[in-house]
C-alpha cells in the first residue's frame, strides 16, 4: 500500500482537480449537507440557499458516518417531488449518485459539484483561478512574503477568535474546523451578534484577553469595525482576512476556504504536528457509519486527487466486498 500523499501537495495541486460532472441539473435547487459534506454545503448557500425543494433537484451532501440523516434527506426530497443528488464520500451503491473524494480537503470537490450542478460553472471556473493564485503564494517553495505562513506565525500559541460579517457566517465555522482537523489548534467562532461578545466576554477575567487573536474573516461591515475598535483594548492582536483580489461570492468563499487550509497546515507544522487526519477520527468515523453492515460498500481515496465519479446503473451485486475505485474506473460522464 502506498504512503499517503502530503497535505501540502495535495493544496498545491487541489486548484482545477475537480472532475466530475459539469452538466446542470433540473431547477428549482435545494442543499442540504451533514457529515463531511457540512461546509461545502454552508460554503455553496452563496449559490443555493440550503433548504428543502418539491421539485427540481434536492442535492444532499454527505458521508457514511452520517448516511441515515443523508438518506431521511433524500427520502424527504423524493416524497416532495424532487429528483435526489446523494453526493458522498462513501456508502453503499445505492446511497450514492456522486462518489467524491474523503479527507480534510473534501469540501471542495462537494462546493465545485454543486456549483456546477446548479448552473454555476462560471463561478466554479472562477473559484479555480482564485485557488490557483493562492497556491502560487502559499506553496511550501515560497520562503518569502507567503502569506499563509506569515499568519500561520501570527496564530502560533494563541487561540484565534473567528468572527465574519452575517452573511458570511459560514467562513467561522469552516476555519473552525480547519485550524482543529488540520492545525491542531482550538479557535472560537464568534456567531451572530459580536457586539455582546466583544463587550462581556473579559470583564471579569482581563486575563482571558492575553494570547488571544481575532480573525475578521472575509468583508468587515460597520458592526464588525465597531468590534474590533472594542477588541483593541481586550485582547493581543486583530487580524483583517479580507476576500483575496476582492472577489465575491461563492468564488471568494471557497478561496477563502482554500486560505484557511494553507494556514492550518503551516500552523500544524510549527507545532510540529501533521496536517492529517489522525487515527481516532478515522475510527469515529467509521463506527458512525456502521462499518460491520454486511453490505457492498464503496469508499473514495482520502486525502488524494483521483477524479470525482459519477456513479449510476449499479449492478445488484451484494456479493462484493468493500469496493475500492482505481483510476481508471473515473471515466468522464
Amino acid at each position: 500500500m502506498s504512503a499517503p500523499i502530503n497535505l501540502l501537495t495535495l493544496l498545491e495541486t487541489l486548484p482545477g482537480s475537480y472532475a466530475g460532472p459539469a452538466r446542470p441539473d433540473e431547477a428549482p435547487y435545494g442543499l442540504v449537507g451533514v457529515g463531511e459534506g457540512t461546509l461545502a454545503a454552508a460554503i455553496a448557500q452563496t449559490l443555493i440557499a440550503s433548504s428543502l425543494t418539491r421539485g427540481g433537484t434536492q442535492f444532499v451532501l454527505g458521508s457514511p458516518d452520517a448516511s441515515a440523516l443523508a438518506t431521511d434527506y433524500a427520502d424527504l426530497a423524493v416524497v416532495a417531488g424532487a429528483n435526489a443528488r446523494r453526493v458522498a464520500t462513501g456508502g453503499t451503491p445505492e446511497e450514492i449518485d456522486v462518489l467524491v473524494p474523503g479527507g480534510p480537503l473534501a469540501t471542495y470537490h462537494f462546493a465545485q459539484f454543486v456549483a456546477h450542478a446548479s448552473g454555476h460553472s462560471d463561478e466554479a471556473a472562477a473559484a479555480d483561478a482564485l485557488l490557483a493564485d493562492l497556491a502560487a503564494r502559499c506553496a511550501p517553495h515560497v520562503t518569502e512574503n507567503n502569506p499563509a505562513r506569515d499568519l500561520a506565525w501570527s496564530l502560533w500559541g494563541r487561540t484565534p477568535l473567528l468572527l465574519a460579517a452575517p452573511e458570511a457566517e459560514a467562513l467561522p465555522h469552516a476555519w473552525q474546523h480547519l485550524l482543529a482537523r488540520t492545525g491542531k489548534t482550538l479557535s472560537i467562532p464568534v456567531l451572530g451578534d459580536p457586539l455582546p461578545f466583544v463587550t462581556g466576554a473579559f470583564e471579569a477575567q482581563h486575563e482571558k484577553g492575553d494570547a488571544k487573536v481575532a480573525l475578521i474573516l472575509g468583508d468587515a461591515d460597520d458592526t464588525l469595525m465597531l468590534a474590533r475598535e472594542i477588541l483593541e483594548s481586550r485582547i493581543d492582536e486583530i487580524i483583517h482576512v479580507p476576500y483575496p483580489d476582492g472577489a465575491v461570492g461563492y468564488p471568494a468563499a471557497l478561496a477563502l476556504w482554500y486560505f484557511g487550509a494553507w494556514v492550518a497546515a503551516y500552523l500544524a507544522e510549527r507545532y510540529d504536528q501533521q496536517p492529517g487526519d489522525l487515527p481516532v477520527l478515522g475510527r469515529a468515523q467509521g463506527v458512525m457509519s456502521g462499518e460491520d453492515r454486511e453490505q457492498a460498500r464503496l469508499a473514495a481515496p482520502r486525502d488524494d486527487l483521483r477524479r470525482t465519479n459519477v456513479l449510476k446503473d449499479w449492478a445488484d451485486d451484494q456479493d462484493v466486498d468493500d469496493v475500492e475505485l482505481d483510476e481508471d474506473d473515473l471515466d468522464d460522464e
